[in-house]
């Protein structure tokens, strides 16, 4: 009895251009629901339905891991992974057209200078190509060597937009940031969180014991610590940023230096890869600011968030007062942090993250209430939430 499959197998040409027709059926199948998110944009401007509905979000993700399942025979985790990425698209996408109909003048520029920290690679870099991207807009890339220089280009007007990144999730709050929000002009207008994959590079294949010296920006110097914790008699050298500290590598061409940064950026630069996730974290993620001079307007149908800077006097509980204003009108705050106010001793400015909406009715009753109990508050931004939390579904079993 012939217990082979009846039909002939396919020979692998075959079944690579059978994949490369499904591939292209993919593309046009998303392409296709593209279009269709934003139709639902389109409806929702009439309707005034808010872009996300969990319920319905959560009832959409679990019948296709059903129908995945008995179906298909796709497990629940593959489904969930490629299905948050679809929604993550469609919520941008429809936040970006009903952000354009409330800022025609910012949807009418194709092109936007855009200052960031580095050489072209950097993180900084990295994250303003991602975050203009979903807004179809070509940047003119405006190098920088230091924060400061980032504000100072946006506020003389040479650059429209800063990039700035603000926190990381394994060496926490870049301090010399918040510094600079207490005196600038600017205001934030937008965020977006970009995944930080560090790796040690150099010209040539390398034992790590022969290391002499790493560059690299300061910040991956923390987020690395541990790694670098077990190398000996290793030199840190600061650079500018990581882009600039591997051009500072390729140029030096020796067996015994190193550089931290991006596997990407480091192709770019002529290095390879000696080791790979070197990040104290596996999960490192930094949080990106973008600024301008002027405030964006936000549509009230997206999520939004809102930045103040805000100080109080100096006697017991006069920061719990505060927070019990937000606690009253159910405001979620999503991070306070305290940084010294320059040319004060012993006195500090209070940074203060809200999901909420500047033009609700909650925000506007908590300002004006927060403004009689602190000595000075300022709001540094409205801006849509574009950090897309994943649709949660539970899974039986």
């Amino acid at each position: 009895m012939n217990t082979n499959n009846s039909q002939p197998s396919l020979s692998l040409n075959a079944i690579r251009l059978r994949l490369n027709e499904l591939d292209d059926q993919l593309l046009k199948i998303l392409s296709e629901r593209r279009t269709l998110s934003l139709d639902v944009a389109k409806s929702k401007v009439e309707t005034a339905k808010p872009v996300r509905d969990a319920q319905r979000e959560q009832e959409l993700l679990v019948k296709l891991i059903n129908n995945g399942k008995d179906k298909y025979q796709l497990d629940a985790p593959y489904i969930t992974k490629i299905f948050h990425t679809i929604i993550e698209d469609s919520v941008l996408l429809q936040q970006a057209y009903l952000q354009n109909l409330v800022n025609p003048q910012e949807s009418r520029k194709p092109l936007a200078r855009v200052a960031f920290l580095g050489s072209k690679g950097s993180y900084s870099h990295l994250a303003s190509l991602e975050y203009f991207s979903r807004k179809n807009t070509e940047l003119i890339e405006l190098n920088c060597k230091h924060f400061k220089e980032v504000t100072s280009t946006v506020e003389s007007g040479h650059a429209d937009f800063g990039v700035l990144p603000i926190e990381n999730t394994s060496s926490g709050s870049i301090n010399e940031v918040y510094d600079l929000l207490q005196h600038t002009t600017l205001y934030i207008v937008g965020e977006m969180t970009l995944p930080i994959e560090h790796c040690l590079l150099a010209p040539q294949e390398m034992r790590l014991e022969d290391i002499k010296t790493l560059y690299s920006h300061p910040q991956p110097h923390q987020q690395c610590s541990e790694f670098l914790s077990r190398l000996n008699g290793v030199t840190l050298e600061s650079c500018v940023s990581t882009a600039d500290a591997m051009q500072k590598v390729k140029e030096l061409n020796r067996p015994d230096v190193a550089a931290i940064g991006n596997s990407t950026t480091g192709k770019l630069y002529g290095l390879q890869v000696v080791k790979e996730n070197i990040a104290n974290q596996t999960e490192n993620h930094t949080r990106f600011i973008i600024v301008a001079r002027k405030p964006v307007e936000v549509s009230t149908q997206i999520p939004a968030k809102t930045t103040l800077i805000m100080s109080t006097s100096q006697e017991a509980g006069s920061l719990v007062q505060t927070l019990l204003v937000l606690q009253r009108y159910g405001i979620n705050m999503t991070k306070l942090e305290s940084r010294p106010i320059m040319g004060n001793p012993w006195e500090e400015m209070f940074y203060v993250d809200l999901e909420a909406h500047l033009g609700s009715v909650e925000m506007q009753q908590s300002i004006s209430e927060l403004t009689k109990i602190t000595r000075h508050l300022k709001v540094l931004g409205c801006y849509p939430i574009e950090n897309i939390k994943p649709t949660q579904v539970k899974l039986e079993g």
